[in-house]
């Protein structure tokens, strides 16, 4: 049975997750620095006293929008590092959840992307640090696949740099409605890293691995298919 202490800690939660969803979104069409506080509000059908009681101000509410992405990011890659199967099978499965992960939460990642100059310093620098991490885990993956041969990797640490850049800039680019769905942009960076990572010899069966990314991200699409511009 829930506890009504944590009973209250869930209500505030979603509490601030609705604040947070609505100021992103209007942080996205109007940009942060023309959205109110009463815009906010307004759009939740709630008073100004409400939103402070969750946030301080709107640095706040940007902060949070902008930390979403990295941590959610760095909990599925976390889950993938200890999944079952060789390196590759790892790297396959982060590039699947995290992408989807990516697409879902585009609106605050391109928030963040925009205005990372509003945040305070030491806001943008931890953030940063956190983006760091993601790097730092995907290069250790890269390394112990090299030394036992599941990768050829000659920078590892520039070659996770790349890959999370691949992932996180999608959304600056793709546009629901468009020209490719969200299936295939992830079948492409699959193929495309496989290139990057892979021995020549595997690399040069791109087409199996591309196959076999188009069925990972179709077997766990939920929503129905979008097309980029």
């Amino acid at each position: 049975m829930t506890s009504s202490g944590s009973l209250k800690e869930e209500l505030a939660r979603f509490k601030r997750r609705r604040i947070r969803e609505e100021a992103a979104h209007l942080f996205f069409l109007q940009g942060y620095e023309g959205t109110t506080i009463d815009a906010i509000a307004d759009r939740l059908k709630v008073t100004k006293p409400f939103i402070y009681s969750y946030y301080k101000n709107k640095g706040e509410i940007l902060y949070d929008i902008s930390r979403l992405g990295i941590t959610v990011s760095l909990e599925a890659l976390d889950t993938c590092l200890a999944a079952p199967g060789n390196h590759w099978d790892r790297l396959k499965l982060i590039i699947d959840r995290v992408s989807h992960l990516i697409f879902e939460n585009e609106e605050a990642l391109v928030v963040y992307l925009r205005e990372e100059k509003n945040l305070a310093e030491n806001r943008a620098r931890e953030i940063r640090e956190l983006r760091s991490l993601f790097d730092h885990r995907l290069a250790e993956l890269l390394i112990a696949g090299n030394e036992n041969g599941d990768f050829d990797v000659d920078n590892p640490s520039l070659t996770a740099t790349t890959i999370g850049g691949m992932m996180s800039w999608v959304v600056l680019w793709y546009s629901p409605g468009g020209h490719w769905s969200e299936t295939e942009v992830i079948s492409n960076l699959l193929h495309n890293i496989s290139r990057m990572v892979l021995p020549k010899k595997n690399s040069d069966t791109g087409g199996d691995t591309a196959s076999a990314g188009r069925t990972m991200a179709q077997r766990r699409s939920k929503a129905p298919l979008r097309r980029a511009k």
